[in-house]
């Protein structure tokens, strides 16, 4: 597979040393409306051919895939612009910024044929694959409650770099420049997270959404900090079980954790995946009674670029694909009219 990474932004770096150790995968070609980016980029990591558009890099066809890494706004234009030109590929989540682009994303990946994936990278995280199995074999029973949390610090540490002066951070903050804050950012994820483990979609949300005050004025030069850092959810998933999800990126103490866990009337399971690795744990049979939690081993699993890339070397449709990302994103636009609305909506 000859592959072109279309934007070099930080997380490209990821899917270039991820694709790259895969036997089979070729670094072809970058994109990037920056010229010095690209080039640094293509530099760091052996790509020969480097384009400042996209309309190049189609023009010059040297390519059978595509990993799109570009910010949020800029998946819809670009993702379809690969489909039409017959090629296969990875994008970043979310799908798109609203329902709408993502269902017309998800609808041209229908007729192209093609394979396309969302990178819902925790996808990737053993101990919740394994978790998703136990469910499916009714190993809790029927699911009554579940939580779930992603909790992220940046907006209190600088462990990632200072969001308040680098503008790979302060666009996250911003609606203006395409950000629908923690709720589009990892609220795809932890919905995933939630969902997947379940083994249920969500019918019914409400949402409660907040930008805390982050500047004088909520601005940082050209960035209005307007976009929400705190969500809470409150979600009835299609089996039944009632769910609480939130996420924040005021945690503080927390680099990036995201915990599961689900209660059904046998027994219940709690998936923790943080910076310090992962891990599944199981209250299950006769320990129910004491309320007696054991360690399970998930063993491993192979990670979304090989899935995909096993994909196209098959020619095979591969899950989380996008008509998934885009009901994903259908509740996400939900939530943000619930907290609108102060009501709770049906998906």
């Amino acid at each position: 597979m000859r592959l072109l990474v279309v934007g070099t932004g930080g997380m490209a770096n990821t899917h270039a040393r991820y694709f790259a150790a895969i036997d089979g995968v070729e670094l072809v070609g970058a994109v990037d409306v920056d010229p010095s980016r690209a080039k640094a980029f293509a530099d760091q990591h052996g790509i020969a051919n480097v384009f400042t558009s996209l309309e190049d890099a189609i023009a010059w066809n040297g390519f059978d895939a595509a990993t799109n890494v570009t910010p949020d706004r800029a998946h819809h234009p670009t993702t379809l612009a690969l489909l039409a030109a017959g090629k296969h590929v990875m994008c970043e989540k979310p799908l798109a910024e609203n329902y709408a682009k993502a269902d017309e994303m998800a609808r041209a990946a229908e007729a192209s044929g093609l394979v396309t994936m969302v990178n819902l990278t925790y996808r990737n995280v053993a101990p919740l694959q394994k978790a998703r199995a136990m469910v499916l074999a009714g190993e809790i029973g029927r699911v009554r409650h579940v939580e779930a949390s992603y909790l992220q610090s940046w907006l209190v540490s600088k462990a990632w770099g200072n969001w308040a002066t680098e503008s790979q951070w302060l666009w996250r903050l911003s609606t203006r420049h395409g950000s629908n804050g923690v709720l589009g950012d990892v609220g795809i994820h932890i919905l995933d997270f939630a969902s997947y483990g379940a083994a249920s979609d969500v019918d019914h949300v409400f949402a409660r959404l907040k930008a805390f005050d982050k500047a004088p004025d909520n601005r940082i030069g050209e960035y209005d900090l307007d976009a929400n850092d705190s969500f809470t959810m409150t979600v009835d998933f299609d089996n039944g079980a009632l769910g609480v999800i939130h996420a924040s990126r005021w945690a503080t103490g927390h680099l990036n954790e995201l915990r599961l866990r689900m209660h059904g009337d046998k027994g219940a399971l709690e998936v923790i995946h943080s910076t310090e690795g992962s891990k599944l744990r199981g209250c299950l049979g006769e320990d129910v009674e004491q309320a007696v939690w054991r360690e399970i081993d998930a063993g491993t699993v192979p990670t979304n670029y090989e899935r995909f890339a096993a994909a196209v070397a098959a020619g095979e449709r591969i899950e989380p694909g996008f008509r998934h990302a885009a009901e994903l994103q259908k509740v996400l636009d939900l939530a943000i009219e619930t907290e609108k609305g102060r009501c709770e909506l049906a998906v």
